[in-house]
């Protein structure tokens, strides 16, 4: 138009000038603290406190600025919101599905109004998490908060839930437990960590103004982890979660052992993944891919970079292309400056290559992008890495031993496979232990896709509908909860040396003598190691019916040995082919129906009418789980990117079951036919009182198909068995029926490695455990989820 004053394209591009900057009605990151005087207070009851005569807590940008303070709260803080949290769970459960939804979908829309005003204290307090990826979440869960009820049936939420994190988590790994929680009806109390708790403070606060009840989000803030601690003490508290470093995780295992509240630990920071690069990649994505997520300001994993050997010349060349010219990468210390050096001057001595983007300065908290080639497996800087800027280089000559490569590392969490053949990706996906994998990308998440920590890399399941079963619980009563109760005090190195007076030595031959059963390990009867016995009382303990070995720490590991070697070809069957395995067990079982019910009859004293009830429904229970092994399945999944999304259902490995005393027959097939239905090997301590139904059984898996080595039975005193099973690294999961001090032990000891527990107290005296019906039929898809790990696999598409 003519006069017009209007810039031109061309103007525009030619000098390159800003926009005019865009207008809101909301307030800034920095009017919202200015309005707080920049001293935040805890958020509790719908609206922020601040008791007097607090202690604070600093919070410093990149350059040394003051962003605010929070309060430090203590013991009469948390016993508030813990009130409120009860009060507000009664408010937020009350509500029914479509309500819950409709105010999670309304706070979708108040934070679209006020995404500037979060973006900008996420960057302020280096707590990276954009708004969009917040609504991604809400929607998600908005969803299935709707269709609670409809398509998770037969269960409730938990109560109280506290979620916990540690100073390094990410505002994404926090909020994918928080809201997942509020979506089954759980109220929450969160204990952020230092960059996390300004913008989880204006969430609470958006939470309000969408129509949340007051007292179902809580916020209570810090000085250390001891706070996330005390929180998780507290008795109103149903379920603790922790994300984060793995230390803080196992301090607060530690510290709640005894108390009755289930704990589970995802440590998304310190991981060390493999990024592996195949022959047959796109060289300069997967080399652009590699630079891009091990060089990042903050990053929360390690990777370690495995290219094959053919095109090992081809990847150094373009890495030192991509390299030049790169700048340091701020560290957050001058300690770990310290660390990074001696990291570099170990890799050095040890034949290391160095590829450097410039020269690293003389001193200061900086460090140059560093390639250490030639890196071993076992090199320290490989298993344990300084949190720098290096990037570990291995090489490998075949598939299998990239796969071996991968799978070196203690940590289960992600992986980067980069090649153009699918056929050969599906695969070392499948082979890989760990949580995530991405095919020829990386970093790439989503609320949809379950991940599960593998290995040591957690203890549950996040994302996705299976993530959402950690914060609910059988409806009915077959499953009742852990009862809360203060620890006992104990010696946990003492824990099961205890000598037993009923030990006598294994050489009762004599024709009047009780029978003396054996123990069953790889596929074959044996006595214990130690040679000897433990005497099993009738019901009224008036006579001796027979002697058990007594199994000890040596056959314990015989057994896993036993395991490790059968359960991956086991895992690797069909799911017919397991079924056709677990429908001979049960064609066997009913063979011996005469025998064993007499077992049953003689030990514990139940009237044969009664026994051959229990054997009858042992029987339809191993026919129920051959019958669920092929419905056990993940599948594609829809995902906001372009391309697909496999989530897959695994096998944890190698379980190890101390067995109840009640229905000691039934429970004993139950939880079996779910761990090798789901692909697993188990160790079986059968019930110490009632331990002839389990003993008699053997037979039936003599008999049976089942590979030598795939379920292995070891008798004797509970207590000593459990330590040996809690000790031994190979593992992943236990569960336990017995007494409290077991219980303690267990959730105290197991976390190093982390194991997945199931914990149930039983009543010494009358046999019971805790009120679990094994008769009914709900606890079947309770038990198949506890025995399944799960992966998400991404493919991008162009």
């Amino acid at each position: 138009m003519a006069g017009s004053t209007a810039k031109t394209v061309h103007d525009i591009f030619h000098n390159m000038e800003y926009g005019p900057a865009a207008t809101s009605s909301t307030a800034t990151a920095q009017a919202w603290l200015d309005h707080h005087s920049r001293s935040l207070g805890l958020f509790i009851d719908g609206k922020f406190v601040r008791p007097a005569d607090r202690q604070t807590r600093s919070l410093v940008d990149s350059k040394g600025g003051n962003v605010c303070s929070t309060v430090c709260a203590v013991e009469d803080d948390i016993s508030q919101v813990a009130s409120s949290a009860v009060n507000g769970y009664k408010a937020w459960s009350g509500l029914s599905c479509y309500q819950r939804a409709k105010v999670l979908l309304k706070l979708v829309s108040v934070l679209g109004q006020h995404a500037q005003c979060v973006s900008e204290l996420c960057e302020l307090c280096e707590a990276s998490c954009s708004p969009s990826t917040l609504i991604r979440l809400l929607q998600f869960y908005s969803s299935w908060a709707q269709l609670r009820d409809t398509l998770i049936t037969n269960w409730t939420p938990l109560g109280v839930v506290a979620v916990v994190v540690s100073d390094d988590c990410s505002l994404y790994s926090l909020m994918l437990k928080v809201l997942p929680a509020l979506a089954m009806g759980n109220s929450v109390i969160v204990v952020p960590g230092r960059s996390t708790a300004p913008p989880v403070l204006l969430l609470a606060q958006l939470f309000m103004a969408a129509g949340l009840p007051a007292g179902a989000f809580n916020v209570v803030t810090g000085n250390d982890m001891t706070l996330g601690v005390k929180v998780a003490q507290n008795p109103s508290i149903s379920y603790v979660t922790y994300s984060g470093n793995k230390k803080h995780g196992v301090m607060l295992c530690k510290a709640t052992a005894g108390m009755g509240v289930p704990v589970s630990v995802s440590p998304c920071i310190g991981a060390t993944c493999p990024f592996i690069i195949f022959e047959s990649a796109d060289i300069d994505s997967a080399v652009d891919g590699a630079i891009e997520t091990a060089f990042k300001k903050k990053k929360e994993v390690h990777w370690v970079l495995c290219v094959q050997e053919n095109v090992l010349d081809s990847v150094v060349a373009r890495l030192r292309l991509r390299m030049a010219g790169m700048k340091c990468v701020a560290l957050p210390s001058d300690g770990e400056r310290v660390l990074v050096d001696a990291a570099v001057q170990e890799a050095q001595q040890q034949g290391a290559t160095l590829i450097q983007s410039c020269s690293a300065p003389p001193s200061g908290a900086q460090y140059p992008p560093t390639v250490l080639c030639g890196a071993a497996p076992s090199s320290p800087y490989v298993v344990t890495p300084s949190a720098g800027p290096l990037l570990p280089l291995m090489t490998f000559r075949s598939n299998t031993e990239a796969v071996t490569l991968g799978n070196h590392s203690p940590h289960g969490q992600a992986a980067s496979i980069w090649t153009e053949d699918l056929t050969l990706a599906l695969e070392t996906a499948k082979s890989l232990s760990v949580g995530s994998v991405w095919v020829n990308s990386h970093s790439m998440s989503d609320p949809s896709l379950p991940v599960s920590g593998h290995k040591d890399s957690g203890t549950c399941t996040d994302g996705g509908q299976e993530g959402l079963y950690q914060f609910l619980r059988p409806s009915s009563s077959s499953s009742p909860p852990l009862p809360r109760s203060s620890p006992v005090s104990m010696d946990y190195a003492k824990f099961g040396t205890a000598a037993s007076p009923v030990i006598i030595p294994d050489d009762s031959d004599s024709a009047s003598a009780p029978k003396p059963y054996l123990q069953f390990v790889g596929g074959k009867t044996c006595k214990a190691v130690s040679g000897c016995s433990v005497a099993v009382q009738s019901p009224g303990a008036s006579t001796v019916l027979a002697y058990c070995p007594d199994g000890g720490r040596k056959d314990v590991r015989n057994a896993v040995e036993a395991a490790i070697k059968v359960q991956p070809g086991w895992m690797k069957k069909s799911p017919s082919a397991r079924a056709q395995s677990l429908y001979s067990l049960a064609k066997g079982l009913e063979a011996k129906k005469r025998d064993i019910a007499a077992s049953i009859n003689v030990q514990t004293g139940l009237s044969l009418e009664e026994a051959d009830r229990e054997v009858d429904l042992s029987i339809a229970r191993l026919s129920d789980w051959a019958a669920y092994c092929d419905k056990i399945q993940g599948g594609t999944l829809p995902v906001p990117q372009s391309g697909s999304a496999l989530s897959i259902p695994e096998a944890l490995g190698v379980v190890g079951v101390i067995l109840p005393d009640k229905n000691p027959l039934l429970s004993m097939v139950t939880l079996l036919g779910a761990v090798i239905a789901t692909g697993n090997a188990v160790v079986m301590v059968p019930s110490q009182r009632y331990p002839l139904p389990t003993l008699a059984f053997v037979q039936v898996l003599q008999s049976s198909d089942l590979p030598a080595g795939l379920v292995n039975i070891i008798t004797g005193r509970r207590d000593q068995l459990t330590v040996a099973l809690a000790t031994h690294s190979v593992i992943k999961a236990i569960w336990y029926w017995g007494n409290t001090e077991g219980c303690q032990y267990l959730q105290y000891t197991c976390t190093s490695p982390l194991k997945t527990l199931r914990l149930f107290c039983q009543k010494e005296e009358e046999g019971k455990d805790g009120g679990r019906d094994w008769t009914h039929p709900s606890l079947m898809e309770e038990i198949w989820r506890n025995s399944v790990q799960w992966k998400s696999v991404w493919i991008p598409t162009a």
